[in-house]
């Protein structure tokens, strides 16, 4: 696995090409702020289901709507990891990041086995969802601070370019 050291850029030059040109880069910048939007409902509602008992079907759908879009995300990523780095997953620039996605995965898919075999009562599913959802801001906080490095080094990029 590459280094900070090995790698001072978060993407070379040709794969920073790759990414300005990828529809999966618009695709991923769209999806990205959407499924935090429905993570936002599906929050306020899970919680309100864990205090107040009330609400627990449109808690289930609202966490079913957060892992479809997460699922979306996901293939759509991959796409995106792939045209810009040359595999699916676990490029170097991206090794965490997706390590993290995988728990996020388990988690989500976890809820949907839970409730489609009655598994877990409401408080077990709300929880389970809180557990995902958690897992998910982690993940969700790792891809910002990376969209933070490729614009700090944006500047930097035009230096290398220019020698």
């Amino acid at each position: 696995m590459a280094t900070s050291t090995d790698r001072p850029f978060l993407y070379s030059e040709a794969e920073r090409r790759r990414r300005d040109a990828s529809p999966w880069t618009l695709v991923q910048g769209v999806l990205a702020p959407l499924q935090f939007a429905v993570f936002l409902v599906s929050l306020a509602l899970v919680t309100r289901t864990l205090a107040t008992g009330e609400g627990a079907a449109l808690a289930n759908a609202s966490v079913v709507a957060k892992t479809l879009t997460l699922y979306a995300i996901m293939v759509t990523g991959s796409l995106w990891e792939k045209a810009v780095f040359g595999r699916y997953l676990f490029a170097p620039a991206f090794y965490w990041e997706d390590v993290v996605s995988m728990g996020v995965l388990a988690l989500h898919t976890a809820y949907l086995a839970a409730l489609a075999t009655g598994a877990l009562g409401t408080a077990g599913l709300m929880l389970l969802a809180l557990s995902a959802y958690a897992s998910y801001l982690v993940n969700a906080g790792q891809f910002l601070l990376k969209l933070r490095t490729a614009r700090l080094q944006a500047p930097a990029y035009a230096m290398e370019a220019a020698r």
